[in-house]
Formats: C-alpha cells, structure tokens, sequence
C-alpha cells in the first residue's frame, strides 16, 4: 500500500451553535460536541482509510471552556497514527464568538478507529507519511497514549481482581458516600463469616 500524508485527509468541519443544542446551563451540550467530533473522526479516518471506518475507543474528551449558542464551532481533525487496520485521529475543537472575533480552544480529543471492508471485518490501512516535525510529534505522542493506555488497563484490571472489599472498606469513611442499612449489615456479616 501506498502510504498517505496527513494533509491528504486533514478535515475540518465547522459548524454554527443553535439554541436547541443548549443545555439545562445555557450552554452547548456536551454530547452535541461529542456527536460533531464522531463525525469529523470518521470523515478524517475514511478519507486515509478508503474504507468504512468505525469508532472504538475516545480519549482525552475534556471540556477546558463552555461552547455557547450562536458560536461558530470549528473541529480540525488529523490523522496522527495508523497500525495496521487502525487510525487515531486527532480532533483540535474551537469555538469562535462571531460578533467579537474571539476564538477559544474549547478541548482536543483523540478517536482510535478502525476500516472495515464489504464484509464488514476490519481490514488493511495505508501507511501514513509523515511530512513535517509535528507529524513525527504526534505519531510519537500517539505510541506513548497507547503504551499508557494498555498499561492502565493491565494495571485496573489486576487491582480489580485483587480488591477485596471487606480489605478495603475502610478506605470508604472520609469519601462522600454512604452505606444503606441493608449493605452494610451484609457487608458486617460477610466480615464475620470470614474469621
């Protein structure tokens, strides 16, 4: 396969703020950004891809600023990884007051997504070239999320199977949490039966 550039299927999709996004705050719904940054992601994968691709994992979804109604909402979007059938995108959002020209970064996210062929199985990507210093950059940062990611995960998943919760339960008092009557009658049996 031929590998692709970056800028080959580098997408942006801008998009004016209406008041039925709002939410109960006066704002922009989170899940209506979300919904945009789905797109932008699959729209940006797709193009590198050649194939259907399908969303599998979201990163980094934090909003640092609310987005307002009547903004001008603009998603860039970048491939900035491939393996062999998946592509991360990387989604830079900014919201722009029209009237006064002010522009804030609202978040940046990142899509892991995967081609799929006719048979609806995941299948090859082209290789991505890389062009410029900050393409290598995020080709990087990209490897290092996935290395952290996969050692969260090992990580949780051990401490998971390993909290006992009559070991733990005290780590419970100074949280901002209570125990019903009933569970924690259980939970007083259940530390009595094992002594």
């Amino acid at each position: 396969m031929i590998a692709k550039p970056v800028n080959y299927s580098r997408t942006t999709l801008t998009e004016l703020m209406i008041p039925s996004y709002a939410n109960f705050g006066g704002h922009v719904h989170g899940g209506i950004l979300l919904s945009l940054m789905d797109k932008v992601a699959y729209a940006c994968a797709t193009k590198h891809a050649g194939q259907y691709c399908v969303t599998v994992s979201v990163d980094g979804v934090n909003f640092r600023q609310p987005v307002d109604v009547g903004e001008l909402v603009s998603l860039m979007a970048s491939v900035n990884y491939v393996g062999r059938t998946s592509l991360v995108v990387g989604i830079k959002v900014i919201a722009e007051n029209v009237k006064t020209g002010t522009v804030k970064h609202t978040n940046t996210s990142y899509f892991t997504m995967v081609a799929k062929n006719d048979a609806d199985q995941p299948t090859e990507v082209p290789p991505l070239l890389l062009e410029a210093p900050d393409d290598v950059r995020r080709f990087l940062e990209a490897m290092k999320r996935k290395e952290l990611r996969t050692s969260f995960s090992q990580h949780f998943d051990n401490a998971r199977t390993q909290m006992l919760v009559k070991e733990n339960i005290g780590n419970l008092e100074k949280e901002r949490c209570a125990l019903s009557d009933n569970l924690n009658q259980h939970l007083l049996d259940l530390m009595s039966s094992s002594k």
